[in-house]
């Protein structure tokens, strides 16, 4: 019996996070959750998923395996994974970049990100979001989504085989969309393959390395 309830208590210590003085949460193996309206420190863990309630204010968040998910109205400091995706809500602010490896970035309406975001193998998805800095990625779409503005520039990398792994034929190129009313502050720089898509209305720094297709249409063409 004995060994029983210590077997029992160090299991349910190992599942339970360590709360720091200053709020911060600190685990390695679980998720993190942060209810609506809570106030918390930084968030960090290494095997689990990151959830962060609606109109809840936390600092930075990162995890390596797991996903980050904000509801409407979070206030954070930087988002980071590298094996997971990142998505928000309207109304999200971050104090900082948003960043992951291989998983989707998707940043609802009316949200506000201090720096750039970045991926190497996911889509990027922006609605009415504001960027102060650009957009980096490697093998990900890209949508600037209606009424978007990122302070900086967009730029895709060339890949190299630590990117792609093991392929059979030709990777299918990043589809990249501006869209209607969106603003790109900066260049657009492509070092491989894409298809670049902009809108009438929208406007770009200057485009190296592809030719845009203009639409005038609420959504992109087809390739």
């Amino acid at each position: 019996m004995i060994r029983t309830r210590l077997a029992l208590c160090l299991l349910l210590a190992a599942a339970t996070p360590a709360f720091a003085a200053d709020g911060d949460i600190d685990k390695v193996n679980g998720s993190i959750t942060i209810d609506a309206t809570q106030q918390a420190g930084d968030l960090d863990t290494v095997n689990g998923s990151i959830r962060i309630g609606a109109n809840a204010s936390t600092g930075d968040a990162s995890t390596v395996n797991g996903s980050i998910q904000l509801a409407d109205g979070a206030h954070t400091g930087a988002l980071e994974t590298v094996n997971g995706s990142i998505r928000a809500g309207t109304g999200l602010v971050v104090d900082g970049s948003v960043e992951t490896v291989n998983g989707s970035i998707f940043i609802g309406r009316n949200s506000r990100v201090a720096k750039g975001v970045s991926t190497v193998n996911g889509a990027i998805g922006l609605v009415a979001t504001e960027l102060g800095d650009g957009i980096d990625t490697v093998n990900g779409d890209i949508t600037v989504g209606i009424g978007s503005h990122v302070k900086g520039g967009i730029k895709v990398e060339k890949p190299n085989n630590n990117w792609f792994g093991i392929h059979m034929g030709k990777p299918r190129p990043p589809r990249i969309i501006i869209g209607p009313n969106a603003v790109v502050d900066g260049p657009l720089v492509f070092e491989r393959e894409v298809r670049l898509y902009v809108h009438a209305t929208a406007k770009t720094g200057a485009i190296s390395g592809a030719t845009a297709v203009r639409f005038d249409t609420p959504t992109a063409p087809q390739d």
